[in-house]
């Protein structure tokens, strides 16, 4: 009986060490989002949802943050990476492992005009937003930004690397078109 007993006991610890460690879950907070209505914050929820190994969604339109378990930091990155492909960006906190991609494709420096693509825009709501987010960069005159385009032209005399810190800091994660 004790062979049989060690024997099974050799067999649980092999199949420990051959499993690896195991990933801690990640609760992860996301401030910042961009959330001017209902509908924001569904797609949000929607987006991080379909997220393998993301569970216990919830989204906080009045304080624009968003809260989800990832299975582990690796997860927490593809959450992040859905949620700025859908256009939306936020701020997770510093040195957690994840973060939100400058892939942008911005260069600093004044520029006269500059197209930003792919940012969440569903409403007008998310243009009064956005208008909201560029008004205080120095030097922006104009854009052409109009509800379900997800695409707008800014014009003035502006550092372009500055509007784009602008838009990620009001929650839209944008692309420079080229």
């Amino acid at each position: 009986m004790n062979r049989v007993l060690t024997l099974i006991g050799c067999v649980a610890v092999a199949t420990l060490v051959a499993a690896g460690p195991v990933a801690a879950a990640e609760k992860v907070e996301l401030k910042s989002v961009h959330m001017c209505c209902d509908g924001c914050a569904h797609e949000v929820a929607d987006i991080l949802g379909k997220v393998e190994g993301v569970s216990g969604v919830s989204t906080d339109k009045k304080t624009k943050s968003a809260t989800f378990t990832a299975a582990d930091a690796k997860v927490a990155q593809k959450a992040l990476d859905a949620l700025a492909e859908g256009g939306f960006h936020g701020d997770p906190g510093k040195d957690k492992g994840y973060a939100f991609k400058d892939d942008s494709g911005v260069k600093a420096g004044m520029v006269k005009a500059l197209t930003v693509t792919g940012f969440h825009n569903s409403c007008g709501g998310c243009v009064k937003s956005f208008r909201e987010a560029i008004k205080d960069v120095k030097g922006v005159a104009s854009d052409t930004a109009k509800a379900k385009v997800t695409t707008a032209e800014v014009t003035g005399e502006f550092d372009a690397a500055e509007l784009v810190k602008a838009l990620n800091k009001a929650g839209f994660h944008v692309k420079v078109k080229q």
